[in-house]
């Protein structure tokens, strides 16, 4: 195969597989708001998975580094999780619903792929608008930080997660903030990158789709 149907077949598969990234949280947006509330939240699990398939597929995960990342990214971010629900350390006195899926002792499995996918995404994203390293850390973790702040206004009502105060406190964005430090050293620290033009779509599809429910749940 020559370098053109190379770069042919890279970018129809790119192509379609943003299309499919913008493609749920629009129809989400649109179906929620006219009433079709239970039947789109419920399939956050099947989104959180194709989202899963499509980062591997256009990232690419495809060396022992990149799935090396990943899987630190998801096993310790499911460990965090699982203290913060246990203990209420880092993130606040929390409890995870019922719309993310299969739990174990309290913690949904999928919450873990969530993390990864944010922290290579918005990894990915630094890489291009700063070169020096502790930089590249600063801003993916300032993007997991932005996104979480529209996450979290959405996340009791669709029954994500719910914090015992009934809202998020400051120091879940500050734990936040700071394992995302934590993760993105990792990333840098093995080296990673990926594919900028995807990991935009991704991140600003999520990042629209919450903030459009941000102003919805306002009202």
């Amino acid at each position: 195969m020559n370098r053109l149907a190379i770069f042919t077949n890279k970018f129809n598969t790119r192509s379609y597989s943003i299309f499919l990234i913008w493609l749920f949280p629009l129809s989400a947006i649109i179906g929620i708001s006219l009433g079709h509330y239970d039947w789109f939240i419920s399939k956050t699990p099947l989104n959180l998975l194709i989202v899963l398939l499509l980062l591997i597929i256009n990232f690419p995960i495809n060396t022992t580094s990149k799935i090396a990342a990943t899987v630190i990214f998801i096993v310790s971010s499911l460990l965090v999780e699982w203290v913060g629900v246990k203990f209420g350390f880092l993130f606040g006195a929390y409890q995870y619903g019922q719309n993310l899926g299969i739990k174990v002792d309290g913690v949904p499995l999928l919450i873990g792929v969530n993390w990864a996918v944010l922290i290579l995404v918005t990894g990915a994203i630094a890489d291009k608008f700063v070169k020096p390293t502790f930089l590249k850390i600063l801003l993916g973790a300032l993007l997991m930080l932005l996104i979480d702040i529209f996450i979290e206004k959405s996340a009791p009502p669709f029954d994500f997660w719910v914090f015992e105060l009934g809202y998020a406190p400051i120091r879940n964005y500050v734990g936040w903030f700071v394992v995302s430090i934590v993760l993105h050293f990792v990333y840098r620290l093995l080296n990673t990158k990926g594919d900028f033009t995807f990991s935009c779509h991704l991140y600003a599809a999520q990042l629209l789709f919450f903030i459009y429910f941000y102003g919805f749940h306002s009202i």
